[in-house]
């Protein structure tokens, strides 16, 4: 049997880091607004006629292979993502998983999320497991926390779940999607993704952020209401097609986010929105914890070439802003892809 998934990354515009479990909690409500975009993470799983386990990422150039599940229960893998996954969805039979990514490192846009996710899928397609997507993306998510050894948000496991964009509304009694019916085409248009060189660590960024919030820092808490406020406006502003209140809430979620760790922003991020205002960006943000990976910008109509133009000469790589209309889709010997229930 062979099955081949795959799973998009995503563009945050509002509420990222509130979306991490306690935090929500003490923002009435919370919400986090973000787009799934055709950059995607993909695994492919091979049945074996073994016992073996082998494990390969293209993008770390990692291969592993062992006897069987329980010497990969035993011992310890460069892959330890990979590894927590096979173990949680327990092979009976021996696998050979591929993984691979069109999302740099530490880009920012929850591409290990998307590789959690398709790998998630893949495994549960393989295994015979039927799981809803309510239960991939719990098991996703607390496997993750299991290895990062930190907590992790809500907001990334839905785009590439689901696809499209999102609205995460996070409530007292639990966190739901809404589908933003928005018209991607005019999206498209209006939108500039750079992926600045420079990769970062969300884990650090977020979880410094979260030790101040829950110690209780009355600047860091006072940003977070902010936030959340502008992410309940950033979905109305979208609903209503008002290019001019996205702008400016863009900018200003900017300026809330950078107050809450002096590591949010850099020079070269600096650089590349001041000079990119010159030619038709009305804002920018960085796309998750930041400190590097990629900004978003929001242009002027007709002056996206510019803009990017722009961004290649300051050393930034473009990277397509194409809107994915579906999130986690799984094939499995050469069927038609499919998305999961």
């Amino acid at each position: 049997m062979r099955v081949e998934t795959r799973a998009p990354a995503r563009v945050d515009l509002a509420g990222g880091t509130v979306d991490i479990w306690p935090l929500y909690l003490f923002h009435p409500g919370a919400q986090t607004v973000n787009i799934a975009v055709r950059s995607y993470a993909s695994c492919t799983i091979e049945t074996r006629a073994d016992r073996r386990i082998v494990l390969w990422s293209r993008d770390q150039q990692v291969r592993e292979s062992y006897e069987s599940l329980t010497e990969l229960a035993l011992k310890k893998s460069r892959l330890p993502l990979l590894r927590e996954l096979v173990l949680s969805f327990e092979p009976r039979r021996g696998i050979s998983v591929k993984t691979g990514s069109q999302v740099p490192a530490g880009a920012g846009l929850g591409g290990s999320s998307a590789l959690n996710i398709a790998i998630c899928g893949a495994l549960a397609r393989v295994t015979g497991k039927r799981c809803t997507k309510t239960q991939l993306l719990e098991i996703a998510k607390n496997v993750e926390a299991i290895v990062i050894k930190v907590p992790t948000g809500w907001q990334d496991y839905f785009p590439a779940l689901y696809g499209g964009a999102s609205a995460v509304h996070l409530n007292r009694d639990g966190v739901k999607r809404e589908k933003l019916p928005l018209s991607f085409a005019d999206v498209e248009k209006r939108f500039v993704l750079c992926y600045t060189g420079m990769p970062r660590d969300s884990a650090i960024n977020n979880w410094e952020v979260m030790k101040a919030h829950i110690d209780g820092d009355p600047k860091v808490r006072k940003n977070f209401d902010q936030i959340t406020t502008i992410a309940v406006q950033m979905r109305e502003a979208l609903l209503a097609g008002d290019w001019n209140d996205v702008a400016e809430l863009l900018a200003l979620e900017w300026e809330n986010r950078k107050r809450n760790f002096k590591g949010i922003s850099t020079r070269r991020i600096d650089t590349m929105i001041s000079e990119t205002r010159k030619r038709g960006a009305r804002a920018a943000k960085v796309c998750g914890a930041g400190g590097g990976g990629c900004v978003v910008f929001v242009v002027e109509p007709g002056s996206k070439a510019a803009v990017e133009n722009t961004l290649l000469r300051l050393g930034g790589e473009i990277l397509h802003f194409g809107v994915s209309r579906t999130g986690l889709e799984v094939r499995s010997n050469g069927s038609a892809p499919g998305r999961e229930a």
